[in-house]
């Protein structure tokens, strides 16, 4: 079975890597809609070498890997990569163009970014994800969240968000063509919840909070640039190298995709970009509901994380004192959790009652009501590109590949 991958930017780019290491797919076609420097020659040296990850050879071969790409043929777009056909379509940018079905690909990762929204029309102007549905695909997977752009409209009945080990089991292949992975903050932040929400229960969770110091992206400028015409975050124009940046992230509303559970509960989500290349860190606040003679300390928390972590491939548990650089490439941990670092604290928290305009109390008589709160703060690791969200992204794909077979 052959793979598509439209783009080749960060996602793009890391998916190859992981496709060609992996070699469940016979041949790869990435869609890159222009030429590419000099020729073919340029594309290969830009896939080859990473600054955040070094050489492609190091990746696949360690420090003997030597030059794992081949076979060029610059008239065709083809190339032979660690032993795995890859061909580069250099024509189309519209979806709905690229030529899929000419290629024999039925299974495609759009790894743009620019076309997010499951309700827009195959034939949009600038494009949209069902355009490559209507050029040949039979399932369009999206490396990152679904956004509805027109107010009032629902998902699709056709589309779903997944994240591998958290909620894989939603995806219907007889129903869903189009399959969002989430996003890397998202696959995190998942991971840090669910070991938590299954052994307190949802139903004592009050609230949550979290912030994601994250690495730099794409979308965010070397040097100060004047912002686009109607912008109203001018702080993304400004020099990632030399700022702490406060930004927004969507991974809330992703969640409450993954994690049903999380649309009744309390939920803010922040985001802080960073001066580093990639590996990112998610600091998560929650308040529950607990009981004053045995309340929720650190060993316990640690012990469900170092329990769920011995039963998935997706989880690791780290009894060691990271910085953002350790957990760089690390295979496949959609979280690495700081357990040096978690930290509660049990009050018993006083709630009036005749502010509770729902309660039939009568006015001026005291009703206190005593609740033991426990607040967590728990770190979550998650190398935001390759280590974690490409590695599940690349499970993710193989799964769904395996039911079009």
């Amino acid at each position: 079975m052959k793979l598509g991958v439209n783009g080749l930017g960060r996602i793009g780019k890391l998916s190859l890597w992981h496709h060609v290491s992996r070699k469940h797919f016979s041949e790869i076609v990435i869609n890159v809609g222009r030429e590419i420097g000099q020729g073919l020659n340029d594309l290969a040296a830009s896939v080859e070498r990473d600054s955040s990850y070094g050489r492609l050879g190091t990746y696949l071969h360690g420090h003997k890997g030597g030059r794992v790409i081949e076979e060029l043929n610059e008239a065709a777009g083809t190339m032979v990569i660690n032993g795995v056909p890859v061909k580069f379509l250099r024509t189309a940018r519209n979806p709905k163009d690229i030529a899929w079905q000419a290629n024999g690909v039925k299974l495609v990762v759009d790894t743009t970014g620019a076309f997010t929204d499951p309700t827009a029309d195959a034939d949009a102007n600038w494009g949209a994800l069902r355009g490559h549905l209507q050029a040949g695909a039979e399932k369009v997977m999206l490396s990152a969240p679904f956004k509805i752009k027109s107010k009032g409209l629902d998902m699709p009945e056709d589309a779903v968000t997944t994240v591998m080990g958290i909620n894989d089991e939603a995806y219907d292949s007889s129903r869903h063509s189009l399959i969002s992975a989430a996003s890397c903050t998202t696959t995190c932040l998942s991971y840090m919840i669910k070991p938590l929400m299954e052994s307190i229960g949802a139903e004592n969770f009050l609230s949550a909070s979290m912030v994601t110091v994250h690495a730099a992206t794409g979308s965010q400028q070397v040097l100060d640039r004047l912002p686009k015409s109607g912008a109203a975050d001018l702080r993304k124009n400004r020099s990632i190298l030399n700022n702490i940046i406060l930004t927004t992230t969507g991974a809330a509303k992703a969640l409450a995709l993954v994690i049903p559970e999380m649309k009744s509960i309390g939920f803010i989500a922040e985001s802080v970009r960073i001066p580093t290349s990639t590996g990112s860190l998610i600091v998560l606040v929650l308040n529950v509901q607990d009981d004053l003679e045995s309340p929720l300390k650190r060993e316990a928390i640690n012990n469900i994380y170092r329990e769920y972590a011995e039963n998935s491939p997706y989880l690791e548990y780290s009894a060691e004192q990271n910085v953002s650089s350790d957990i760089i490439g690390v295979p496949q941990a959609a979280a690495v959790i700081e357990s040096t670092e978690t930290h509660t604290r049990t009050a018993s928290i006083p709630v009036n009652l005749n502010k509770l305009k729902s309660c039939s109390i009568n006015a001026g008589e005291d009703h206190i009501l005593n609740v033991p709160i426990t607040q967590a703060v728990i770190y979550g690791w998650y190398d935001n590109e390759l280590g974690s969200y490409t590695n599940m992204l690349g499970d993710l794909t193989v799964q769904v590949s395996g039911n079009m077979l």
